[in-house]
C-alpha cells in the first residue's frame, strides 16, 4: 500500500482526485442545517428537560419573553416618564398592552414582552427590533435595556455571529506560522496546511451529516471546537510523518523509497493515536448532554478525516515534488539520522538517564504543587460571569435587580397538569419566592411563574429552586424550569458525566495502549503520567484563571472536555515516543531504545505540542467564558505534557525500569532482528550531527517564540 502511495502517476492521482473531490463535496453539499429543541441544551432526563416538553403541548409554547427595564439615571421616574415608556412598549411589535411594572422605590419600570420566535436566528432578530424601539425618542435622563430569557439567547447567538470563520482564520494563521518557524522554508509549511485545510472543511460537512443521519443535535460551538481539533490533530500527525520522511532521505538516494519507508513506520503510531484519540471521543456519546453528544461524535469524525488525508494524501503530495521543497535546509543522503546524532533531545535524555530517579521525585513534586490548585476550585459559573464582555442582557439584569426581586427578570417556571392555582399558592409558600402568578393554561396544562429573591447564580437561588421542588412533589406532574433550575440541573448532570466518563475514557485508553504495546507495565505508566499532567494543570489553570483573568468560577463543563480531550491527545505524544523506542529497542536494548527514541522524535513532539497548544489557546478568540477555560486548561496541559512529562518522567521511569517496561513483551533484540535493523539504516559519519543540532534549535525556538 505504502508502495503504490508514492508511485508517481499513482501520487498525482491521489492528490489530484482527494483534494478535488473533497473541495467539490464541500461546495456541492454542504454542512447539514442544525435543527433545535427546546431541551437540547437540558440533560436529557432532569426536571427542567420535563418541564419544557410538557410546555410544547400550550399554545404558543415555543416563544420565550424580553424584559424591558426603563431607569433613570438620577431621581425618579415621573409621570410624564411612564407615559412616554408605556408608548414605547406599545410599539413593539407583538407586546399588544403589556403591562407596565413600577418599582417600589420609584427609579425603574419593566415590561414583559413575548418573544414568538422558534429558533436563535429569529429570536437574536425580535430582540434586536425590540431594542431599537424601546431606545428611540425617551425622555431626558431615561434608558431602556432589554434583559430577560430571550435578550440573553440573542447576545449568545452574537457571541457567535461569525465566530466559526473568526476561528477558522486564527487556527490556520497559527498553524501556518508555527509551521514556518519549525521547518524554516518558505515552501515545505504549505503542504501540511493545505491537506490539513482541505481535510477540515471536508470533516466539518461529514460531520454534520453524520449526526443529522444519527439525529444527534450539535450547537454553535460544535464546528468550531472540530476545526480546531483537526487542525491540531492533523498537524501534529503531518509533522510526525514529514520529520520521518526527512530523516529517512538521509539513507536513501530515492524520495519514494524514503517515503515509503517513512510512510510504513509512521502509520503504525499515527493510526493508533487516531483510534486512542477516537474511542476517548466516542465516550461522550454517554453523556446526558444531547450537544456533548453531538460533539464526541463530530470530533471523531473529524480525526478519522484528518488522520486518513496525513496517511493517504500528504505522502503523496510530498513525492510529487523533489528534495528542494525542504529548501534552504535539504536533507542529504549520507547525514546523520536523528537518532545517532548528539541533539538537545540526545544530550537531555543523557541527563535523565544520569540521575534518572532524581528526576522521577523532582518532576512528581512539580506535578503535585502545580495540582494542589485543585483544592480551591470553585465550580458553576453565574449568568453575569459567562461571557467575557457583559452584554446587554446581563447589564439590565443587574440593573433590575437593584429595583426589584433579583428574580423578576428570569422567573422560575413551573409547568403542571395539577391545578395552577394550588401550584400557585403552595410555590409562594416556599421560602425565597417572591410571587407566583399564572401565566398560561390549556389542554389541561398550566404554566406558573415564580419569582426567585435571591440573586442569580447564587447559592441562594440554587437552594430556592431545590425548596420548590421539594414543595411541588405531593403535586401531579409538576416540574421547575427556568434559568436557575436548569444551571442546577447541568450541575449535578456534568458531576455525573465526570463520574461515568472519566473511569471509562482511561479503561478504553488502557486497553488500547495495550493492545498497541502488547504490554502491561507500559500502558500503565503511561496511561498514569497523562492523569498526573491533566490534574497539574487544572490546578495550576485555576490560579491563572483567578489571578491573572479574575474568573469567578470554573464552569461545570470545562472539566470533562479538558479531561477527554488532553488523555486522548496526551496519549498521543506517549505513542510516538515509545512505539519509536520499542523500534530502536530491538537492536539496542531498553535503555538506549528510549534514550534513541527521544533523540529521534523530541524534536518534532516538541514542536506538535507547542502547535497543538497554540492551537487549543485560539479558542480565546470567541467572548465566552467556558471555551476560554478549556483552551487554557488543553494549552497548559499540552506544554507540560510536551515539555516535562514526555521529556523527562516517561524517560527516567523508562530508564529505572528497563526491560520491565515492556514487560510481558519480549525486548532483547534478536540476532534476525540485528541483522535486519543493521541492513536498514547504515552507519552515518560521527560528525554529521549538524543538522540534527539544527533541528533542536530551530524547535527551542518554535517554543520560546510560542
Amino acid at each position: 500500500m505504502t508502495d503504490r502511495i508514492t508511485r508517481k502517476w499513482w501520487a498525482v492521482a491521489i492528490v489530484v482526485l482527494a483534494l478535488a473531490g473533497a473541495m467539490g463535496v464541500v461546495s456541492a453539499v454542504g454542512e447539514a442545517q442544525r435543527t433545535s429543541a427546546s431541551t437540547d441544551a437540558l440533560p436529557i432526563g432532569s426536571d427542567s428537560a420535563a418541564a419544557l416538553e410538557m410546555r410544547d403541548r400550550l399554545p404558543e409554547a415555543e416563544g420565550s419573553t424580553a424584559v424591558v427595564v426603563f431607569s433613570k439615571d438620577s431621581g425618579t421616574l415621573t409621570d410624564a416618564d411612564l407615559t412616554a415608556v408605556e408608548g414605547r412598549v406599545a410599539q413593539v411589535p407583538g407586546a399588544g398592552r403589556a403591562p407596565l411594572q413600577r418599582s417600589e422605590d420609584g427609579t425603574a419600570a419593566l415590561a414583559i414582552v413575548p418573544v414568538d420566535a422558534t429558533d436563535a436566528t429569529d429570536t437574536a432578530a425580535l430582540v434586536g427590533d425590540i431594542r431599537e424601539v424601546v431606545k428611540a425618542d425617551l425622555p431626558e435622563g431615561v434608558t431602556a435595556q432589554v434583559t430577560g430569557p430571550a435578550a440573553v439567547q440573542a447576545d449568545l447567538a452574537a457571541v457567535f455571529e461569525g465566530a466559526n470563520t473568526r476561528l477558522l482564520i486564527a487556527t490556520a494563521s497559527v498553524v501556518a506560522l508555527l509551521l514556518v518557524l519549525t521547518y524554516r522554508s518558505p515552501i515545505l509549511w504549505i503542504f501540511p496546511l493545505l491537506v490539513v485545510g482541505v481535510a477540515d472543511r471536508l470533516a466539518a460537512v461529514v460531520a454534520t451529516h453524520t449526526l443529522a443521519a444519527f439525529s444527534i443535535v450539535w450547537d454553535e460551538s460544535t464546528i468550531g471546537i472540530l476545526s480546531v481539533l483537526v487542525f491540531g490533530a492533523g498537524t501534529d500527525y503531518a509533522l510526525l510523518l514529514i520529520s520521518r520522511y526527512r530523516d529517512e532521505l538521509r539513507s536513501h538516494a530515492d524520495r519514494r523509497e524514503a517515503m515509503a519507508l517513512a510512510l510504513r513506520r509512521t502509520s503504525e503510531a499515527v493510526l493508533s493515536s487516531a483510534v486512542t484519540v477516537v474511542i476517548g471521543l466516542l465516550t461522550l456519546l454517554l453523556s446526558l448532554f444531547p450537544a456533548t453528544r453531538g460533539l464526541g461524535l463530530a470530533c471523531a469524525v473529524g480525526v478519522v478525516v484528518a488522520a486518513a488525508f496525513v496517511l493517504l494524501v500528504l505522502p503523496a503530495a510530498l513525492v510529487v515534488f523533489d528534495r528542494w521543497i525542504f529548501w534552504p535546509r535539504v536533507p542529504r543522503e549520507g547525514e546523520a539520522a536523528l537518532a545517532d546524532g548528539h541533539s538537545l533531545w540526545r544530550r537531555v535524555g543523557d541527563r535523565v538517564a544520569a540521575h534518572p530517579k532524581r528526576i522521577i521525585s523532582v518532576t512528581l513534586v512539580v506535578l503535585a504543587v502545580m495540582a494542589a490548585g485543585i483544592a480551591a476550585i470553585d465550580t458553576g459559573l453565574k449568568p453575569a460571569d459567562q461571557f467575557l464582555s457583559k452584554p446587554e442582557a446581563i447589564a439590565a439584569s443587574e440593573r433590575l435587580a437593584q429595583s426589584f426581586p433579583a428574580g423578576s427578570a428570569d422567573p422560575a417556571v413551573i409547568v403542571t397538569t395539577a391545578d395552577p392555582q394550588s401550584v400557585a399558592t403552595a410555590a409562594e409558600d416556599v421560602p425565597g419566592i417572591a410571587g407566583a402568578r399564572i401565566v398560561k393554561q390549556a389542554g389541561g396544562v398550566a404554566e406558573v411563574d415564580a419569582v426567585i429573591q435571591a440573586a442569580p447564580g447564587s447559592d441562594e437561588a440554587t437552594d430556592t429552586v431545590r425548596s420548590l421542588r421539594a414543595a411541588l412533589t405531593q403535586l401531579p406532574d409538576s416540574h421547575v424550569a427556568g434559568t436557575e433550575a436548569v444551571a442546577l440541573d447541568q450541575a449535578e448532570a456534568s458531576s455525573r458525566d465526570r463520574l461515568v466518563i472519566f473511569p471509562i475514557v482511561l479503561a478504553l485508553v488502557l486497553l488500547a495502549l495495550g493492545l498497541l504495546l502488547r504490554s502491561v507495565v507500559a500502558p500503565l505508566v503511561l496511561v498514569s503520567t497523562v492523569v498526573a499532567t491533566f490534574l497539574a494543570s487544572v490546578g495550576a489553570s485555576w490560579w491563572i484563571f483567578t489571578k491573572i483573568f479574575g474568573f469567578s468560577g470554573l464552569d461545570d463543563s470545562a472539566p470533562l472536555f479538558a479531561f477527554v480531550f488532553l488523555v486522548a491527545l496526551g496519549v498521543d505524544y506517549n505513542i510516538f515516543l515509545v512505539t519509536r523506542a520499542r523500534e530502536e529497542s530491538r537492536l539496542h536494548g531498553s535503555r538506549q531504545g528510549m534514550l534513541r527514541g527521544l533523540a529521534a522524535t523530541g524534536g518534532v513532539i516538541t514542536s506538535a505540542g507547542i502547535l497543538l497548544a497554540a492551537v487549543f489557546a485560539v479558542l480565546g478568540v470567541l467572548p465566552l467564558v467556558v471555551l476560554a477555560q478549556i483552551g487554557v486548561i488543553i494549552c497548559v496541559g499540552v506544554l507540560l505534557d510536551t515539555l516535562v512529562v514526555r521529556t523527562l518522567l516517561v524517560p527516567a521511569i523508562a530508564v529505572v525500569l528497563g526491560d520491565r517496561f515492556w514487560w510481558p513483551r519480549r525486548t532483547h533484540p534478536s540476532v534476525s532482528d540485528r541483522s535486519a535493523t543493521e541492513d536498514a539504516a547504515p552507519a552515518a559519519p560521527a560528525d554529521a550531527d549538524a543538522d540534527a543540532d539544527a533541528d533542536a534549535d530551530a524547535l527551542t525556538k518554535v517554543g520560546t517564540n510560542s
